[in-house]
């Protein structure tokens, strides 16, 4: 595929140049006390930079799948210029399977925006004026970071070098600030346990170690791919992380006797942490890092081969 065939509501390009542009008014707007619009903007240029992120990988993955000419466009055939591309909602829940660390928090702090943003546009609501800063700058700019994390890109180049300085300081209070009150939580529930009876903790660590995730009913808030056991940072109990798949690899050489089945290696990422000894709950990739653990699992399957389907040309 020629990128330089693609028309611009497809583009990788021009799609990172136009939030380059939103973003940019949206601090001006900050800037002159305008913060209505600065969360405005900020919210369009966030949109467009989880497009851009999507669009690099194939520009088919913005796109509506129902519409033929847009369709077509990403993949460089222009048939029309009306190019329906895909709504926020579905962006973000796509944007959980290629971003490290864009986990179901994550995508839901920028469905909200998102929501606040088209009640902004489309109704007599005035929710951004209701916001207070605090409430979700540091979040926002931290989905930024994990989105041009992806892409190879960075602050400094989305914003300007000068216009990068403030929101770098945002985020690494924002980052801090995570981090301090996971480790708060962690030293809580360890402090809870150990004021529970030795005998009792015993017991409890013991049984913890003959059960699996799947004895514990509604361990996890999150609807993942897969569950995997750890140990609890606050109690050292057996304890699980819930995960999504990111990463799928299928060895070429076949297994069994004919060669019949075939190896898939799965890499998972980590984005809640549940510990049903202590009670201890993390509930994104970025708490749970913050305490030591790694938000990493691989698991190999051993199934039957796959084959395409022969296409029938009579």
């Amino acid at each position: 595929m020629n990128a330089s065939r693609l028309l611009p509501a497809v583009s990788s390009e021009a799609i990172f140049g136009k939030s380059k542009v939103y973003v940019q008014r949206a601090l001006r707007c900050k800037a002159d006390e305008n913060l209505d619009e600065y969360q405005l903007w900020a919210s369009l240029a966030l949109e467009l930079l989880g497009k851009t992120c999507l669009a690099q990988i194939h520009p088919s993955l913005i796109v509506n799948p129902q519409d033929q000419i847009s369709l077509f466009a990403a993949s460089g055939v222009q048939l029309g210029t009306d190019i329906k591309t895909i709504a926020a909602h579905t962006l973000y829940d796509r944007l959980r399977h290629v971003t490290k660390g864009f986990d179901e928090s994550v995508k839901n702090f920028c469905d909200d925006i998102s929501q606040r943003r088209n009640a902004e546009l489309h109704s007599g609501e005035v929710p951004f004026r209701e916001m207070k800063l605090s409430a979700w700058e540091g979040r926002y700019w931290h989905a930024a970071q994990l989105l041009l994390d992806k892409m190879g890109s960075s602050l400094e180049e989305w914003l300007g070098a000068d216009q990068a300085k403030a929101p770098t300081s945002i985020l690494q209070h924002a980052r801090q600030a995570l981090v301090d009150a996971a480790l708060v939580r962690v030293e809580r529930a360890k402090e809870d346990f150990l004021k529970r009876k030795k005998k009792d903790r015993e017991d409890a660590l013991q049984a913890a170690e003959a059960k699996e995730s799947y004895n514990y009913t509604g361990l996890f808030r999150l609807l993942g791919d897969a569950e995997w056991a750890t140990k609890c940072p606050a109690c050292t109990g057996k304890a699980y992380i819930a995960g999504v798949l990111v990463e799928e690899n299928i060895s070429e050489q076949g297994l069994g006797d004919y060669g019949e089945d075939e190896a898939v290696d799965k890499l998972y990422s980590g984005e809640e942490f549940k510990c049903p000894v202590c009670g201890l709950h993390l509930d994104s990739q970025a708490e749970v890092e913050a305490t030591g653990l790694s938000t990493d699992h691989e698991e190999t399957e051993i199934r039957e081969r796959r084959y395409e389907e022969e296409y029938n040309n009579e």
